[in-house]
């Protein structure tokens, strides 16, 4: 029987999974099939995981704004998963539904891939945004040995994010110490990166563009980069493994996903 999974948000068109999922699907010779799933409201993503229990799915990588109610939905989960208050991942078993987030396993190999140099141990890192992606950026940051402060529009919502986790709020001063600066939101807040550090990294968790405005006006100063199509590869491969079984073959992907967005490689 095809092995069906795939990927769920809202919007959902834009997402680049089925490629790469596809990718090492063909690679490997599965009997299987990736697609995007796009339920427009929490009702509509609660079915799909209640097809899921009944055995219409293998699992599904969740995206906004959807990764918190993924974790409330799940029969189990992971410590890494309970830590951000959210999950990306979600595999059906037996009836039975078990969460995971695979995110901050991407954003630190997207790190080690992209800016190998940076050490965040015992250095301040700022995480901008207060939703899933930032709750799993900030754990897995933290696990790091970094010192992360939560800067977002809703003081709240950080306020909240910061209690759960054991970080810190911080305003916009902070970003002149910062070591690196992640950003979570779809649209990032105006901030002078003139004020940060000349060795600082960025990393924007987005990928379309692949050079974000945040991320270019980054270059531009001098500062490394790392973009979020390294994160979403870095995630995709513990992903693929817990919905298939099966390490990912080896094959360039990033190259693969370039394509799909039509930039150079």
């Amino acid at each position: 029987m095809t092995v069906v999974a795939g990927v769920v948000g809202q919007p959902i068109a834009h997402s680049l999974s089925p490629v790469i999922h596809g990718a090492w699907i063909a690679a490997a010779g599965l009997d299987a099939v990736y697609r995007r799933f796009g339920p427009a409201d929490a009702d509509g993503f609660a079915e799909l995981v209640d097809q899921g229990r009944r055995g219409a799915l293998r699992g599904l990588n969740v995206t906004a704004p959807f990764k918190e109610q993924a974790l409330a939905l799940a029969d189990e989960a992971t410590g890494t998963a309970r830590a951000c208050g959210a999950a990306n991942l979600l595999v059906f078993e037996n009836g039975r539904v078990r969460a995971d987030s695979t995110d901050g396993l991407g954003l630190m190999a997207a790190l080690a891939g992209q800016a190998p140099a940076l050490n965040v141990a015992g250095r301040p890192v700022v995480v901008l945004g207060a939703g899933g992606a930032a709750r799993a950026a900030a754990a897995a940051l933290k696990a790091a040995g970094a010192e992360v402060g939560v800067l977002n529009r809703t003081v709240e919502r950080a306020r909240a994010l910061a209690d759960d986790l054991g970080v810190a709020v911080v305003d916009a001063a902070a970003l002149g110490e910062a070591a690196l600066v992640v950003n979570a939101l779809s649209v990032p807040p105006a901030i002078d990166l003139a004020a940060l550090r000349s060795d600082a990294v960025l990393m924007d968790m987005t990928y379309r563009p692949l050079a974000t405005p945040f991320l270019a006006d980054g270059r531009a100063r001098g500062l490394t980069t790392v973009d979020g199509l390294a994160m979403l590869i870095g995630q995709a491969e513990p992903s693929f493994r817990a919905l298939f079984g099966i390490a990912p073959r080896d094959v360039d992907v990033r190259a693969v996903a370039l394509k799909a967005l039509g930039e150079a490689a």
